[in-house]
C-alpha cells in the first residue's frame, strides 16, 4: 500500500476538522445552541453552561470529505478493490452518517425545548436497529457471509444469528460510546486511540479502504481534540459521540473481526456497564447508589480527578487494549 495516500487523507480528515472550528464554533455561539448542564451532574460543570454543542458536525465533515475525496483518488490510481471492500468502506461510513443524524435530531430537539432530553429512548432504540439493519443489509448483498474471523481460532459461521447479533452490537457499541462523552476531550482522545488501533490492524491485513477510512476519522478527532480539550471551546454532542460509535463499528465489522472491540473499547464497556449496574443497583436496594455518579468517569471526577487525569488514565487503559487487539491480528490472524 502507498503510505504517501494515507498522509494525505489523515492531513485532509485533520486540516478540515481543526479549520472548521474558526467558523463552526462561532456559528454555534450565534445560533445559541449551547449545552444544558445536567442539575444532578457535578455543580462544577455549571460554568460549561453554554458551551457550544453539536460541534461533532466538525468531525463529521473532515472524516467525509477526507474519505470521498481521497479514497477514490487512491483506488484511481492503485486499482479497485471488490465490490464487498467498497461497501465495507463507503456502506461503513454511511452507517456512521446515520447515527450522526440521530444524533443530530436528539441534540437539535434538546435545544429546541431548552433541557437536556431530546428523543426518547425508545425513539433512539428504533432509529438506531433501522439504521444497524441497513448496514448489514447492505454487507449482505454485496457478497458478506455470517462468518466473524476470531484471532487463534479462526473464521466462526454464526449462520441467521449472525444478524441480530451484530445490530445488537453495534447498536450498545454505539450508546457505550455516547456514555464516554461527558468530560472535555475524554471521548475524542479514546476514540482516536480506538481508531488508531484499528486502522494499524487493517493496514497489516492490507485492507487498503478501510486503513483509510480509519485513518480519516482517527485524524479527524485529533483535529477536533484542538477545541475540546479542557477546558472545551466545544462539545460533540450526540452528534458527534453516535457518529464515532457508528464508526467504531464500521471499522471492527469492515476487517470481520467485532471481537477487537473487547479489548480496544475496553472503556467503552466499563462506561456502559457502570450505567447498567448503577441504575441495577438503584432498583433493588431502594435508591442506594454503589457509584457516586455514573457513567464511571463522573465517579472518578467525583473521587477529585481533574479532567486531564481522567482522560491520561482513560487513553492510557484504551492505548493497551489497543496494543492487545493489534497483537491479535498480528499473531493470531
Amino acid at each position: 500500500m502507498n503510505s504517501t495516500w494515507f498522509l494525505i487523507t489523515a492531513a485532509a480528515g485533520f486540516g478540515v476538522t481543526a479549520v472548521l472550528g474558526w467558523w463552526v464554533i462561532p456559528l454555534l455561539h450565534r445560533l445559541k445552541f449551547g449545552q444544558t448542564i445536567r442539575e444532578i451532574g457535578p455543580k462544577w460543570h455549571k460554568k460549561k453552561q453554554g458551551t457550544p454543542t453539536m460541534g461533532g458536525i466538525m468531525f463529521i465533515a473532515g472524516t467525509t470529505a477526507a474519505v470521498l475525496i481521497c479514497v477514490p483518488l487512491w483506488y484511481i490510481q492503485q486499482g479497485f478493490e471488490t465490490p464487498l471492500m467498497l461497501t465495507r468502506v463507503f456502506g461503513g461510513l454511511g452507517m456512521a452518517l446515520g447515527y450522526g443524524a440521530i444524533g443530530f435530531m436528539d441534540d437539535y430537539i434538546g435545544i429546541v425545548k431548552k433541557r437536556n432530553l431530546g428523543l426518547t429512548e425508545k425513539q433512539k432504540l428504533i432509529l438506531q436497529f433501522l439504521v444497524a439493519g441497513a448496514y448489514l443489509l447492505s454487507m449482505k448483498l454485496a457478497g458478506e457471509d455470517t462468518t466473524t474471523i476470531i484471532p487463534f481460532i479462526g473464521p466462526v459461521d454464526l449462520g441467521l444469528m449472525y444478524y441480530p447479533l451484530a445490530a445488537i452490537l453495534i447498536v450498545g457499541l454505539t450508546n457505550a460510546v455516547n456514555f464516554t462523552d461527558g468530560i472535555d476531550g475524554l471521548n475524542a482522545s479514546v476514540t482516536m486511540v480506538v481508531f488508531v488501533a484499528l486502522t494499524v490492524c487493517a493496514a497489516h491485513l492490507s485492507m487498503a479502504g478501510m486503513t483509510a477510512l480509519g485513518t480519516a476519522s482517527a485524524a479527524a478527532c485529533l483535529g477536533f481534540l484542538l477545541w475540546n480539550f479542557h477546558p472545551a471551546k466545544v462539545f460533540m454532542g450526540d452528534t458527534g459521540s453516535l457518529f464515532l460509535g457508528g464508526m467504531a463499528g464500521a471499522l471492527a465489522f469492515g476487517l470481520d473481526m467485532p471481537i477487537l472491540l473487547l479489548p480496544a473499547g475496553l472503556i467503552y464497556w466499563g462506561e456502559i456497564l457502570s450505567v447498567v449496574i448503577q441504575v441495577t443497583y438503584f432498583k433493588r436496594t431502594g435508591g442506594k447508589r454503589l457509584f457516586k455518579m455514573s457513567p464511571i468517569h463522573h465517579h472518578f471526577e467525583m473521587c477529585g480527578w481533574s479532567e486531564y487525569k481522567i482522560c491520561g488514565v482513560f487513553g492510557g487503559i484504551t492505548v493497551i487494549g489497543g496494543i492487545l487487539a493489534v497483537l491479535a491480528v498480528l499473531y493470531g490472524v
